[in-house]
């Protein structure tokens, strides 16, 4: 009789538990501006040689967030140096992008970049289509798919449920991340 009965009260217990779990709803995580801020100044400088013809040296990215169209903006200065000039071409270029989750390293990345400006200074114009083509292609390879924030495994846990992103909002000075129980 008593095995029966701890038997029962288990059950219950685990009943009462699993029901407690969908009892749960959505959690918001808010992620300061600053935070994010820090996370990309951590990434930088970034310095490559590209097809052996231009040294490109990225730094000091500036992070904005755009809650109108929900996407971030990055600005950054570059310095492209061809190896057989004694000068370099130093500039600027805005990168902006879409937030994702990507579920393997827990993180938020930047998705979808584009490159919304792309000047150099002293440029002459007859070589500044050719710079904003290899602008983009390196705002894209040095920015897609980076982690921007990274959950820590506490954040996708809470009261034994594990919880899944559902929703990404851009506010002026945060992101709002809106997790919800998983099923």
């Amino acid at each position: 009789m008593k095995l029966t009965f701890s038997a029962l009260a288990s059950v219950a217990v685990a009943l009462l538990l699993a029901s407690c779990a969908t009892l749960l709803g959505p959690r918001n995580v808010e992620i300061p501006l600053a935070k994010l801020q820090e996370s990309m100044e951590n990434r930088f400088p970034f310095n490559n040689r590209y097809l052996e013809l231009l040294d490109i040296s990225v730094t000091n990215p500036r992070i904005a967030l755009q809650p109108d169209t929900n996407r971030i903006l990055t600005s950054m200065d570059a310095s492209i140096a061809p190896p057989f000039l004694t000068s370099s071409w130093k500039g600027n270029f805005t990168v902006s992008g879409n937030l994702k989750f990507d579920p393997s390293r827990n993180a938020l990345v930047l998705a979808e970049p584009r490159v919304e400006q792309f000047a150099v200074d002293g440029l002459d114009p007859l070589y500044a289509n050719q710079a904003k083509k290899i602008g983009s292609l390196l705002a894209e390879h040095i920015l897609a798919n980076m982690p921007l924030y990274t959950f820590q495994p506490d954040e996708l846990r809470y009261g034994g449920t594990s919880f899944t992103l559902s929703k990404i909002t851009t506010k002026p000075n945060s992101l709002v991340v809106t997790f919800e129980p998983a099923k």
